[in-house]
């Protein structure tokens, strides 16, 4: 797939089954992160991954934390399940590092943009994904389980797989909508 195509194509996909992108296929997918924009050459992104039996023990740490937050049971077995919606889960945190120019909100976008370059490697290699994130990105005894420290911050979770369906093509947005020339 010719990559300008791919871009102006860009879906996420929330229905997915096996097979899930492995061995060279993720590879390729981990390597498509590391690209990502990368100020003062910081690498300050982590990819934890989660598959087969260890989604699991992702959707027991997702659980605990929406009990701990109060949630009703529902919302708590909704948590505990959502990993289950796809064959292979990447947790993307960032792991900042201190820095004089470069703060911790560009090594949170530099993270956030590695998780679309591996969303966009996975569709390129036919696969599809989601990139899911909510309050739990954002909570910090998940974060604590994960093992990342005070300092570091998940932007998301990449749920990916084969689709299961066909996507809608997402409608086309004018550019003149959004784009403005500085002109003073």
């Amino acid at each position: 797939m010719d990559a300008l195509e791919l871009l102006l194509n860009r879906h996420s996909c929330p229905r997915l089954a096996e097979p899930a992108p492995a061995g060279e296929q993720l590879e390729l997918i981990f390597k498509a992160g590391l690209r990502a924009p990368d100020h003062a050459t910081l690498t300050p992104w982590e990819f934890i991954v989660f598959a087969g039996e260890q989604r699991y023990r992702l959707g027991d740490i997702l659980a605990a934390a929406a009990e701990a937050r109060g949630e009703v049971p529902e919302a708590v077995d909704k948590a505990r399940n959502a990993p289950l919606r796809a064959p292979l889960v990447i947790a993307v945190a960032a792991r900042v590092k201190p820095h004089d120019k470069v703060p911790e909100l560009e090594q949170h976008l530099s993270a956030g943009c590695a998780l679309m370059a591996m969303q966009m490697a996975a569709q390129a290699q036919g696969f599809n994904g989601i990139w899911r994130s909510g309050w739990f990105i954002f909570d910090r005894g998940v974060h604590r389980q994960l093992g990342l420290g005070e300092q570091d911050q998940l932007v998301g979770f990449l749920y990916l797989g084969t689709p299961l369906m066909e996507v809608r093509k997402l409608p086309e947005r004018d550019p003149a909508q959004f784009v403005r020339y500085f002109d003073r």
